[in-house]
């Protein structure tokens, strides 16, 4: 069943998830205007019901011997999708696994390994496992952010852009959420670039909805709240933004 929070709840996790290593509980309480035992009381709490499972090193790989982090899309057909997923965390080099809830491409498995041969080596014991590999991609970069709707009440709202980066070679990376009055929302990405509201040099190429992953299509429907990734080669402008923010 789902666990019911309120706002200082809210509040909390997002703290938590915007940097858990160096973030107190009275560091915390005095951004929410509780008391630090209510903090730690709530804290336990959470952990107490699953909301928070746990808290995790954030690793650049590439940085330790030039290791490779890899993303496979896989799909476990008739057998079972949980067991299956429990089974592949223990093929050597595979450091997260995910269960979507879809047909084929039930599982998203993340692997870390030495070099394209060890990289050869992990995909095949996922498949000796009885697991198709689908597809794969090499990962370049990854970024996250706390969830923005449990941030400070008191606070002028963030823009709704969250993260710009380089992306081979002169490429832009942004990543933006979606607002109620933007002239996207409500519209699939065929007819987005019909009505010319993104221009063809730019790729919508991720959707983090309802903490689950898409990956796009044409036919994909673009929502309110949706936290979107688009890529440019040449450069993101504020024409664009302005189909995702509305401003």
């Amino acid at each position: 069943m789902p666990v019911q929070i309120d706002s200082v709840d809210e509040q909390i996790l997002y703290y938590l998830s915007r940097e858990a290593r160096h973030t107190s509980a009275p560091d915390i309480a005095e951004k929410v205007d509780v008391s630090a035992p209510t903090v730690r009381n709530r804290i336990r709490r959470l952990e107490e019901e699953g909301v928070i499972r746990g808290y995790h090193a954030g690793i650049d790989y590439q940085k330790v011997d030039g290791r490779l982090t890899n993303q496979y899309v896989c799909s476990t057909g008739n057998r079972d999708r949980e067991e299956m997923a429990q089974r592949v965390l223990g093929v050597p080099g595979v450091i997260n696994v995910r269960e979507i809830m879809s047909g084929k491409g039930d599982l998203r498995i993340t692997v870390v390994g030495t070099d394209t041969d060890d990289l050869t080596r992990i995909a095949q014991g996922i498949t000796s496992l009885g697991i198709e590999i689908d597809d794969e991609d090499l990962v370049h970069r990854e970024y996250f952010r706390p969830y923005a709707s449990f941030g400070p009440r008191d606070e002028e709202g963030a823009s709704p852009v969250t993260g710009v980066a380089g992306l081979a070679g002169d490429a832009d990376v942004v990543e933006i959420i979606v607002r109620e009055e933007a002239p996207i929302a409500g519209k699939t990405l065929k007819e987005a670039n019909e009505d010319e509201l993104i221009p063809s040099d730019v790729l919508v190429v991720r959707i983090n909805r309802d903490e689950g992953t898409i990956t796009p299509t044409g036919e994909t429907l673009i929502e309110e709240d949706d936290f979107v990734t688009i890529h440019s080669r040449s450069g993101v402008t504020e024409k664009t933004l302005e189909a995702f923010t509305g401003d």
